[in-house]
Protein backbone atom coordinates (compact mmCIF):
# COMPACT_ATOMS: atom_id res chain seq x y z
CA UNK A 1 0.00 0.00 0.00
CA UNK A 2 1.78 3.29 -0.65
CA UNK A 3 1.56 6.15 1.91
CA UNK A 4 1.38 9.86 0.86
CA UNK A 5 5.13 11.09 2.05
CA UNK A 6 8.32 10.39 1.13
CA UNK A 7 11.28 9.09 3.88
CA UNK A 8 14.51 7.69 2.98
CA UNK A 9 17.22 6.37 4.83
CA UNK A 10 21.46 6.18 3.59
CA UNK A 11 24.14 4.38 4.91
CA UNK A 12 27.54 5.42 3.27
CA UNK A 13 30.96 5.40 4.78
CA UNK A 14 30.52 6.85 8.39
CA UNK A 15 27.21 8.17 8.33
CA UNK A 16 23.45 6.72 8.20
CA UNK A 17 21.01 9.36 7.09
CA UNK A 18 17.53 9.90 7.23
CA UNK A 19 15.15 12.28 6.03
CA UNK A 20 11.47 12.35 5.43
CA UNK A 21 9.04 15.54 3.85
CA UNK A 22 6.71 17.15 5.95
CA UNK A 23 3.47 17.40 3.88
CA UNK A 24 -0.02 15.46 5.20
CA UNK A 25 -2.74 15.16 2.31
CA UNK A 26 -5.76 13.99 2.82
CA UNK A 27 -7.19 11.74 0.23
CA UNK A 28 -5.35 12.29 -3.48
CA UNK A 29 -5.60 15.60 -3.43
CA UNK A 30 -6.00 18.07 -0.03
CA UNK A 31 -2.97 19.21 1.46
CA UNK A 32 -3.76 19.06 5.06
CA UNK A 33 -0.47 20.32 6.97
CA UNK A 34 3.07 21.15 5.28
CA UNK A 35 4.66 20.94 8.56
CA UNK A 36 4.32 17.47 10.09
CA UNK A 37 7.54 15.95 11.71
CA UNK A 38 7.51 12.54 10.58
CA UNK A 39 11.03 11.36 11.71
CA UNK A 40 11.68 10.36 15.60
CA UNK A 41 14.42 9.09 18.18
CA UNK A 42 13.56 5.86 20.03
CA UNK A 43 15.58 3.49 22.39
CA UNK A 44 17.42 6.70 24.87
CA UNK A 45 18.04 8.22 21.17
CA UNK A 46 20.51 5.56 20.11
CA UNK A 47 17.43 4.71 17.44
CA UNK A 48 16.52 7.28 14.30
CA UNK A 49 12.56 6.33 13.21
CA UNK A 50 10.64 7.80 10.38
CA UNK A 51 7.45 6.58 9.46
CA UNK A 52 4.81 6.68 6.61
CA UNK A 53 0.97 6.88 6.92
CA UNK A 54 -1.03 7.43 9.41
CA UNK A 55 0.63 9.48 11.67
CA UNK A 56 -1.70 8.50 15.40
CA UNK A 57 -0.74 4.91 13.69
CA UNK A 58 2.33 5.85 13.40
CA UNK A 59 3.10 7.24 17.20
CA UNK A 60 1.39 3.94 18.40
CA UNK A 61 3.64 1.57 16.53
CA UNK A 62 6.49 3.80 18.09
CA UNK A 63 5.29 3.07 21.34
CA UNK A 64 5.28 -0.31 21.01
CA UNK A 65 8.78 -0.16 19.44
CA UNK A 66 9.65 1.44 22.97
CA UNK A 67 8.88 -0.94 24.93
CA UNK A 68 10.57 -3.70 22.77
CA UNK A 69 13.96 -1.85 23.22
CA UNK A 70 13.13 -1.84 26.61
CA UNK A 71 12.84 -5.36 26.58
CA UNK A 72 15.38 -5.96 24.88
CA UNK A 73 17.73 -3.32 25.07
CA UNK A 74 20.72 -2.31 22.61
CA UNK A 75 18.78 -5.29 19.93
CA UNK A 76 17.50 -3.55 17.52
CA UNK A 77 16.52 -6.21 15.15
CA UNK A 78 14.87 -8.37 18.20
CA UNK A 79 13.12 -5.76 19.38
CA UNK A 80 11.64 -5.06 15.30
CA UNK A 81 10.63 -8.47 14.98
CA UNK A 82 9.02 -8.65 18.21
CA UNK A 83 7.27 -5.48 17.46
CA UNK A 84 6.50 -7.57 13.94
CA UNK A 85 4.70 -10.51 15.55
CA UNK A 86 2.61 -8.43 17.95
CA UNK A 87 1.61 -6.34 14.73
CA UNK A 88 0.36 -9.52 12.86
CA UNK A 89 -1.23 -11.53 15.93
CA UNK A 90 -2.83 -7.86 17.90
CA UNK A 91 -6.32 -7.29 16.46
CA UNK A 92 -5.64 -3.60 16.93
CA UNK A 93 -2.44 -3.60 16.00
CA UNK A 94 -3.54 -5.82 12.08
CA UNK A 95 -5.60 -2.28 11.43
CA UNK A 96 -3.03 0.48 12.02
CA UNK A 97 -1.67 1.97 8.71
CA UNK A 98 1.53 2.98 8.79
CA UNK A 99 5.48 2.07 7.80
CA UNK A 100 8.37 2.24 9.74
CA UNK A 101 12.18 2.87 8.77
CA UNK A 102 14.74 2.37 12.04
CA UNK A 103 18.32 2.62 12.03
CA UNK A 104 20.98 2.57 14.63
CA UNK A 105 24.83 2.76 14.43
CA UNK A 106 24.91 -0.77 13.14
CA UNK A 107 21.89 -1.48 10.98
CA UNK A 108 18.55 -0.43 9.15
CA UNK A 109 15.64 -2.08 9.24
CA UNK A 110 12.04 -1.67 7.66
CA UNK A 111 8.79 -2.87 9.65
CA UNK A 112 6.00 -2.65 6.19
CA UNK A 113 2.24 -2.32 7.21
CA UNK A 114 1.93 -6.29 6.94
CA UNK A 115 4.59 -6.97 9.80
CA UNK A 116 7.55 -7.50 7.68
CA UNK A 117 10.82 -7.18 9.02
CA UNK A 118 13.12 -6.17 5.79
CA UNK A 119 16.69 -5.73 5.73
CA UNK A 120 18.25 -3.14 3.28
CA UNK A 121 19.98 -4.61 -0.20
CA UNK A 122 23.96 -4.26 0.69
CA UNK A 123 23.97 -0.50 -0.93
CA UNK A 124 22.14 -0.14 2.81
CA UNK A 125 19.12 2.17 0.84
CA UNK A 126 15.83 2.23 2.12
CA UNK A 127 12.89 3.94 1.58
CA UNK A 128 8.88 3.87 2.03
CA UNK A 129 5.80 6.05 1.18
CA UNK A 130 4.79 6.91 -2.05
CA UNK A 131 7.42 8.91 -3.08
CA UNK A 132 10.16 6.12 -1.97
CA UNK A 133 10.64 4.52 -5.32
CA UNK A 134 11.98 7.48 -6.94
CA UNK A 135 13.88 8.60 -3.76
CA UNK A 136 15.69 4.85 -3.69
CA UNK A 137 16.01 4.98 -7.12
CA UNK A 138 18.03 8.26 -7.12
CA UNK A 139 19.90 7.45 -4.41
CA UNK A 140 21.09 4.12 -5.86
CA UNK A 141 22.17 6.08 -8.56
CA UNK A 142 24.33 8.59 -6.29
CA UNK A 143 25.68 5.93 -4.17
CA UNK A 144 28.97 5.05 -6.04
CA UNK A 145 30.17 8.73 -6.93
CA UNK A 146 33.33 9.27 -5.56
CA UNK A 147 33.32 11.86 -2.49
CA UNK A 148 29.48 11.85 -2.35
CA UNK A 149 28.53 11.64 1.53
CA UNK A 150 25.67 9.70 2.44
CA UNK A 151 23.79 12.66 3.50
CA UNK A 152 24.89 14.55 0.23
CA UNK A 153 23.09 11.51 -1.15
CA UNK A 154 19.95 11.53 0.94
CA UNK A 155 19.55 15.70 0.38
CA UNK A 156 19.92 14.86 -3.90
CA UNK A 157 18.09 11.82 -4.09
CA UNK A 158 14.81 13.35 -1.74
CA UNK A 159 14.97 16.48 -3.75
CA UNK A 160 14.71 14.61 -6.84
CA UNK A 161 12.32 12.25 -5.36
CA UNK A 162 9.48 15.27 -3.80
CA UNK A 163 9.96 17.23 -7.28
CA UNK A 164 8.27 14.15 -8.92
CA UNK A 165 5.95 13.07 -6.35
CA UNK A 166 2.74 15.12 -5.77
CA UNK A 167 1.74 13.72 -2.15
CA UNK A 168 5.24 14.92 -1.01
CA UNK A 169 6.55 18.54 -0.33
CA UNK A 170 10.07 20.00 -0.35
CA UNK A 171 10.15 20.73 3.84
CA UNK A 172 12.38 18.20 5.03
CA UNK A 173 13.63 16.77 8.26
CA UNK A 174 16.73 15.76 8.46
CA UNK A 175 18.66 13.20 11.14
CA UNK A 176 22.30 11.01 11.17
CA UNK A 177 24.04 8.37 13.06
CA UNK A 178 27.71 7.88 12.63
CA UNK A 179 27.91 4.09 11.93
CA UNK A 180 29.64 1.96 14.26
CA UNK A 181 30.67 -0.75 11.10
CA UNK A 182 32.37 1.62 9.31
CA UNK A 183 34.47 2.32 12.36
CA UNK A 184 35.22 -1.42 12.74
CA UNK A 185 35.95 -1.76 8.62
CA UNK A 186 38.03 1.48 8.92
CA UNK A 187 40.03 -0.17 12.19
CA UNK A 188 40.28 -3.48 10.20
CA UNK A 189 41.95 -1.49 7.30
CA UNK A 190 44.33 0.33 9.85
CA UNK A 191 45.27 -3.36 10.94
CA UNK A 192 45.78 -4.79 7.57
CA UNK A 193 48.25 -1.36 6.66
CA UNK A 194 50.47 -2.23 9.86
CA UNK A 195 50.71 -5.66 8.86
CA UNK A 196 51.72 -5.23 5.36
CA UNK A 197 54.71 -2.56 7.01
CA UNK A 198 56.12 -5.14 9.11
CA UNK A 199 56.12 -7.85 6.46
CA UNK A 200 58.62 -5.12 4.07
CA UNK A 201 60.61 -4.84 7.09
CA UNK A 202 61.16 -8.25 7.95
CA UNK A 203 61.82 -8.68 3.34
CA UNK A 204 64.36 -5.67 3.79
CA UNK A 205 66.12 -7.89 6.92
CA UNK A 206 66.10 -10.83 4.85
CA UNK A 207 67.66 -8.76 1.73
CA UNK A 208 70.22 -7.45 4.08
CA UNK A 209 71.70 -11.10 5.11
CA UNK A 210 71.43 -12.22 1.90
CA UNK A 211 73.64 -8.73 0.73
CA UNK A 212 76.22 -9.64 3.56
CA UNK A 213 76.54 -13.54 3.09
CA UNK A 214 76.99 -12.86 -0.98
CA UNK A 215 80.22 -10.41 0.14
Amino acid sequence: QSRNTTILCVRKGDQVVIMGDRQVTLGERIVAKASAKKLRRAGDDKIMCGFAGSTADAIILLEKLEGKLTEYPGQLRRAAVELAKDWRNDKILRRLEASLIVADPEETLEIDGQGNVITPEEDGIVAIGSGGTYAKAAARALVDVEGFTAEMIAVKAMRIATDIDVFSNSNWDKDILVSVATKVDVKADVLGGHDKKEEKKEDKKEEEKKEKKDK
